[in-house]
């Protein structure tokens, strides 16, 4: 193994007997690829993106009906489809997630992946706590930030003012020179 090879990048892995074709096909209707999955349970995620798209989130969710090898496979499978269809795409195993969005950020897709692992194969619970994280309303942290900077500064400058003052010498009587004349 050479040098050069050593830091390429590792080529995506997709899990086994899927055809980002088909499911980009099966997507184009109702956003819901599901594969295994009843009519109900496949309405039911229907819902789940109606309601995601409702608050502005243009979601896909794909359902494979096992594990793959390691979980990565799904964040490769979600990015191959997100790459053709755009916005957020879902990829639900019974016991892992992966996603992509071209709109959402990655640290808010991994807040949302979390309460929407090993779900023991509920695809519809896993979709709705997921859609439920991203669409909780986070805090303002750049509103948050820039008011502690501004409080920071202030309090400094207030410091600052008063630390001055005290190097100035008072005056009184007993430090003032007498002119007496002689």
């Amino acid at each position: 193994m050479s040098f050069v090879t050593s830091f390429q990048p590792a080529r995506a892995e997709l899990p086994p007997n899927i055809d980002v074709d088909e499911i980009v096909a099966d997507l184009a209707g109702d956003h819901v690829a599901a594969e295994g999955k009843t009519t109900k349970e496949t309405a039911e995620l229907v819902d789940i993106v109606e309601q995601a798209q409702s608050a502005g989130i243009e979601l896909s969710i794909i359902v494979i009906p096992a594990n793959p090898g390691h979980d990565s496979m799904l964040r490769d499978l979600a990015t191959e489809v997100g790459k053709q269809e755009g916005g957020t795409v879902v990829v639900l195993s019974p016991d892992w997630i992966g996603t992509y969005s071209t709109t959402i950020s990655r640290v808010q897709l991994e807040t949302a992946e979390d309460p929407a692992k090993n779900q023991g194969g509920n695809s519809t619970v896993a979709a709705q706590k997921f859609t439920d994280e991203l669409m909780t309303d986070s805090l303002p942290w750049t509103a948050i930030t820039a008011v502690l900077l501004a409080v920071t500064v202030a309090v400094v400058a207030g410091l600052y003012v008063v630390k001055s003052r005290r190097d100035e010498p008072v005056v009184t009587p007993s430090t003032e020179k007498s002119e007496i004349p002689d």
